[in-house]
């Protein structure tokens, strides 16, 4: 039977008892009703009107014969019961012949007599009705009683089983549900019902099924991926190590474990902070982890007998749970990648332009020298023709010594072998070195240098030659790419902790897109013609971040760029 049926069933058929029992009330309620109006119209007033009648009699006076009139005139319109009509056609008669006698006493008796007779049958009438009333009563007792229990035992019936036939169902299937959302898939309801339940069952067994079919082809699908993904990190020549949340170990390829001396048994599942107790690489590791800016050097690990470099790289994962908005961070990423190759090749790169840039200054040193000997008068004249080549010969040696000198002191700054001489230094002398240096450049191209230098200059802890050759290289950049005839300004200013030196053209600038690169090794800005390696603002930078300085460039294309160092 469905729900639908049980339900309207059980609350018709109570409420068809309800409305019986209200009509069963009703019905003797109106009964009872009747009786007590026929005892107080038929009998009650009788007995009133019987009673007044008496009372009149024993009044004295002519007023009480009309007053007698009125009551008995009443008592006849209410002849009700068997008898009492002939009761009151005697009572009258009487009173007619007690007016016509002249009042005799034995009138007046008989008419005493019928009023005590008219008041017995009307007590007997009433009698007689209270019982019936009194039997109506007990019926209506009687019928309320059996379908007030028959409404009991209904309700009773229901209360105690139609909840129970709704809740168990619906409590084995919720239990059932919190097995299913629990990854219990082999749960299973069993309900013997023809009713909406018994679907539901029967469509949460279907469901359930399904979804351990979907689990198991979904789990191995999940394991092959497992498989597949281990298999590609230990593949991987790079160290990888993965860390959860809460920076257990999850993950390691075998290049970790080769590079760390561990085992993965040692490592899975195992905190990282105890590993690093007793591992020196992990500890670091972990160090640089909890570290915003990780330094950029590379790891030098002694491993496989030899020296290892290692590049350094955190990934910090983060998801979007369902239904939410902020992210969570569910893990790390250690990555380690190996270097070795290129940090030895990039050293036998710096060996082999310092080998080069050395053997090349010499030789060229020497044919400068030669070419002075030669524009000596004492040696022999030249003709026009022939000073024009040596001069071009001078000029092109002497860019071919700036290139060499160039690269050898990148040489030194990439093996790390530059020295720096900081000792308390004049900036006044700086800049008066430099623009001194640049000084013959700027006449042939009648450019003004402006120097502005505030009075009280103190000193800064930098080495001279290096910082001043990074000025001169830096007017020298702003007067080879200033027109004409303009003007190049070098200003100092300076703060209780701060020194800054500008270095400002009037130029073409620099392009926006290319502002992050000129200081890139071996960058030239695309379009120009001007002579060069594209080593000098780098070496510049370098020298001056080796000093604890910034150097920073400024740039409108088409207006001019400005060069800044901070100490």
């Amino acid at each position: 039977m469905r729900i639908k049926t049980k339900l309207t069933l059980g609350l018709g058929l109570l409420f068809t008892l309800i409305i019986f029992l209200g009509g069963i009330g009703a019905v003797y309620i109106h009964f009872l009703k009747l009786d007590t109006r026929n005892i107080l119209h038929d009998n009650y007033n009788s007995l009133i009107y019987a009673k007044s009648m008496l009372r009149v009699l024993d009044k004295s006076g002519d007023s009480r014969l009309i007053q007698f009139e009125e009551q008995l005139k009443k008592q006849e319109g209410n002849a009700t019961e068997v008898g009492e009509k002939e009761m009151n056609i005697t009572l009258r008669a009487y009173f007619e012949a007690y007016k016509q006698n002249g009042q005799k006493l034995e009138d007046l008796l008989q008419i005493r007599e019928w009023l005590i007779e008219v008041m017995e049958v009307n007590m007997k009438a009433i009698e007689f009705k209270s019982e019936l009333a009194n039997k109506t009563a007990i019926q209506a007792t009687i019928w309320i009683a059996i379908a007030g229990t028959a409404c009991f035992v209904i309700a009773l019936g229901l209360l105690i089983n139609l909840p129970s036939n709704i809740a168990d169902p619906i409590q084995k299937l919720t239990a059932s549900i919190k097995q299913i959302a629990s990854s219990n898939y082999k749960e299973r309801v069993f309900l013997d019902k023809n009713d909406e339940f018994g679907e539901l069952a029967q469509s949460f067994n279907t469901m359930a099924q399904k979804l351990e079919e979907y689990n198991s082809s979904h789990l191995a699908k999940l394991m092959r991926q497992k498989k597949r993904i281990e298999a590609l990190i230990n593949s991987m020549s790079d160290v990888v190590i993965g860390l959860d949340e809460n920076m257990q170990v999850i993950f390691v390829n075998e290049e970790a474990c080769k590079v760390l001396g561990l085992v993965e048994e040692e490592m899975i599942g195992k905190n990282s902070k105890d590993i690093a107790i007793y591992n020196d690489l992990m500890r670091m590791l972990l160090k640089d982890l909890n570290v915003d800016q990780v330094d950029k050097e590379p790891l030098k690990i002694i491993h496989n007998e030899k020296e290892n470099y290692f590049d350094k790289q955190f990934l910090h994962i983060e998801i979007t749970p369902t239904g939410e908005e902020h992210k969570e961070l569910v893990g790390h990423v250690i990555i380690l990648k190996n270097i070795t190759e290129f940090k030895e090749l990039d050293a036998a790169k710096t060996r082999f332009i310092a080998t080069v840039s050395h053997e090349f200054k010499t030789p060229i040193s020497s044919m400068k020298m030669s070419l002075q000997l030669l524009k000596n008068e004492r040696i022999g004249a030249l003709n026009e023709e022939q000073g024009t080549l040596i001069d071009s010969i001078q000029d092109d040696a002497g860019r071919l010594l700036k290139i060499t000198s160039e690269l050898l002191n990148l040489t030194q700054i990439e093996s790390g072998k530059i020295m720096m001489n900081l000792k308390p230094v004049d900036v006044k002398q700086i800049v008066q070195y430099a623009v001194e240096a640049n000084h013959i450049q700027a006449e042939q191209k009648a450019i003004k240098i402006e120097v502005a230098l505030p009075e009280n200059l103190q000193t800064i802890n930098v080495d001279l030659e290096k910082t001043t050759w990074v000025l001169t290289n830096l007017i020298a950049n702003a007067i080879n790419y200033s027109h004409d005839s303009s003007v190049v300004e070098v200003c100092v200013e300076q703060d209780e902790q701060t020194t800054t030196i500008r270095v400002k053209d009037e130029g073409m600038g620099i392009p926006p897109e290319y502002l992050s690169k000129v200081f890139d090794r071996y960058f030239r800005v695309p379009g120009t013609h001007r002579e060069g390696t594209g080593l000098g603002l780098a070496i510049s930078k370098e020298i001056i971040e080796a000093q604890g300085g910034t150097v920073n460039v400024l740039s409108e294309y088409g207006v001019g760029s400005e060069f800044v160092l901070r100490f």
